[in-house]
This record gives structure tokens, C-alpha cells and sequence, in this order.
């Protein structure tokens, strides 16, 4: 299996982790193919840093969490984080997710369990912790479900008027239904509105309510290493 080898810019990033002085990070020519953990490792004992030290940095590197964002028609309807730990949470700490999922997210939900998979649920909002071959995975989601519909049947409503204005135009009659025809295209474009406009705000606070949950997790890797659930 070929070695990881990572970029000059998550090179730079590993080496700022490792350290807590600027000056001592090591100053390497750029390698277009990269360089190893051990490479890595061997450049910080030149400057006096672990590889304990560089290693963990490494691992936190990848345990940064994953944004993405769902989108209708250019507008976001659904927000996802995901981060993957280097370790296994225990019970507790399940126990103590789903306390500040339910403060953060101002909603009760239910939790449900199968196996090692643990699942907080409340409506289309969801957090999902699963097993990886190092540690566990935690998923959050949401997705604004009456958006999609309500921009779906303002565009049919508009669509619809569209099809009348035609056939009132082919049977000469566009004039005494114009009245009705308008009626449509403003109910239509208002439910667009009403449901368009404030996806983006609802999209920034999901993603900031998820990034304080995904980020505490990432900052209590390095703290503690519980041991793996049963």
C-alpha cells in the first residue's frame, strides 16, 4: 500500500499544530510529490519536535470537519458536518453529545441505538455516530423539506399561468383572463419568495450550530482517549 504523502500547504498546517512557537517551525523546500509521516517526523526532530507531537497533529488534521451543503435551484436546503475521531466515544460521552445536541439545536429528539451505531433524531435534523476502522464517525444533517415544496408549487403555480396565457392567446380570450392569469403569477412568485429568502439565513445558523458541536470534538481528541464501546 503506498504511504500517505501530504501537500506543502497541510505540511505547514501539521507543523503549526505541533508547535507552539512560529519560530521553531522548520523552513523546507517545496516537493511536488509531497512528503511522508516519517519524513515529517524526521524534519521535526531537526527542530526539536516530537513525533508523537507531529503525529498527533497529522491525525487532527484529518479529523477536521467536512462541510456540505445541499442546494435546490442555487439555494441551500440541506446542511451537513462530518468529522471522523481517531478514537471511540463511550457511552458517556454519547450521553453528554445528545445533551448538547438537544441545547444547541433547542429540540428534545429521540435517541436510538443498533449495534455500536448511535442515532439522535428530531424531525429532518439527525445526528448519526458510527464505527470506522480507527474510531467513529459523527454525521449531522438537515434538510428544509416544506422549502423544496413550497418552491415547487410556486413554480407550478407560474407554470400553470404560463399554459393558460397560451391557450387563452390561441382561442382569443388572453384579455377577460388576464385578470386571473396575474392573480397566479404573484401567488406563485410569492410562495417562491416566502420560501427562498430565508434558506440562506437558516443555512448559516445550522452550519454554525453544527460547527460547535463537530470543532468541540476535534479540540477533546488530543485530551482523552476513552476506551472503545463494547
Amino acid at each position: 500500500m503506498t504511504e500517505r504523502r501530504y501537500s506543502d500547504e497541510q505540511i505547514s498546517a501539521i507543523f503549526a499544530r505541533a508547535v507552539d512557537s512560529p519560530h521553531l517551525l522548520p523552513r523546507q523546500a517545496p516537493r511536488d510529490d509531497g512528503l511522508t509521516l516519517a519524513q515529517l517526523q524526521e524534519i521535526g526532530r531537526e527542530v526539536g519536535i516530537a513525533p508523537e507531537a507531529i503525529a498527533q497533529a497529522a491525525r487532527s488534521l484529518d479529523a477536521q470537519p467536512r462541510a456540505a451543503t445541499r442546494r435546490f435551484l442555487g439555494v441551500p436546503v440541506g446542511v451537513e458536518r462530518t468529522v471522523t475521531l481517531d478514537r471511540w466515544l463511550t457511552d458517556a460521552e454519547w450521553e453528554q453529545l445528545v445533551v448538547q445536541l438537544r441545547e444547541v439545536f433547542d429540540a428534545r429528539g429521540t435517541v436510538s441505538a443498533h449495534g455500536t451505531f448511535r442515532q439522535w433524531t428530531n424531525g429532518n435534523l439527525q445526528a448519526l455516530l458510527e464505527p470506522t476502522a480507527t474510531g467513529h464517525r459523527l454525521s449531522l444533517r438537515t434538510r428544509k423539506g416544506s422549502a423544496r415544496a413550497g418552491i415547487g408549487a410556486g413554480m407550478a403555480a407560474i407554470g400553470m399561468s404560463a399554459v393558460v396565457s397560451i391557450a387563452s392567446a390561441v382561442g382569443g380570450q388572453l384579455a377577460a383572463v388576464t385578470p386571473g392569469i396575474m392573480t397566479l403569477l404573484l401567488i406563485g412568485a410569492g410562495m417562491i419568495a416566502l420560501n427562498v429568502l430565508p434558506l440562506p439565513r437558516w443555512a448559516r445558523l445550522r452550519g454554525r450550530q453544527m460547527d460547535a458541536i463537530t470543532n468541540g470534538l476535534v479540540l477533546s481528541e488530543s485530551e482523552s482517549k476513552p476506551e472503545r464501546l463494547p
